[in-house]
């Protein structure tokens, strides 16, 4: 019958339809399915950055002081992608950015710049962490560092512990990143107080 005949045509077309996109998703067709990151970016290539130095300044503040942290990222591999930078004091996140590596084949060190606003913060000493969360990094161990030194934070008009001034740096870096920068004829930068073996230092 008439009708009989063009359900049939009909069910056709759907098994047809149905092939096709198993076919796409499986490779049978020209080309590949990609699923979409839900991150930015993110090429085809090997990721791997490290957090390679975390400098704060200053390491001796008054609450509602704002605090900068200096971020050096290295970016290890070829892969591109962009993801959030994020500061912590005492595991709590501070301070967060987005962060774009590996879009310029030569570029592979990045300076990034981060601000705590510690109104409202209780005084205390914090100790600060820098790191950077990359799905499928090859070697996800070094993607933040944390500085040793703790940033005090007084309340204000307070003095600080052992009558210190306010201000000072405190600095974190990958001993790698240090010994490859001697071996390559460079200074590491940015030491902490008790690293220049004084008790004062530059602020910010």
């Amino acid at each position: 019958m008439p009708g009989s005949k063009s359900v049939a045509w009909f069910a056709v077309g759907l098994l047809a339809a149905a092939a096709v996109s198993v076919g796409a998703a499986y490779g049978g067709m020209h080309g590949k399915v990609r699923l979409v990151d839900q991150s930015s970016g993110g090429g085809d290539g090997n990721k791997d950055i490290a957090v390679r130095q975390v400098t704060v300044a200053p390491v001796r503040a008054h609450t509602g002081e704002p605090i900068r942290v200096d971020v050096v990222i290295e970016s290890k591999a070829e892969g591109y992608e962009t993801v959030p930078l994020e500061i912590s004091a005492n595991g709590k996140v501070v301070a967060r950015k987005l962060f774009t590596f590996g879009m310029s084949p030569g570029e592979r060190v990045y300076h990034e710049t981060l601000t705590w606003d510690t109104r409202g913060v209780p005084p205390g000493e914090y100790r600060i962490r820098a790191g950077a969360f990359v799905w499928g990094d090859s070697s996800p161990s070094d993607n933040d560092l944390e500085v040793k030194e703790a940033l005090s934070l007084a309340a204000p008009g307070a003095s600080f512990p052992g009558g210190a001034a306010p201000g000072g740096s405190a600095t974190a870096t990958d001993p790698r990143f240090v010994n490859r920068d001697r071996r390559d004829g460079g200074e590491s930068k940015g030491r902490s107080d008790s690293e220049r073996g004084r008790g004062g230092a530059e602020g910010y």
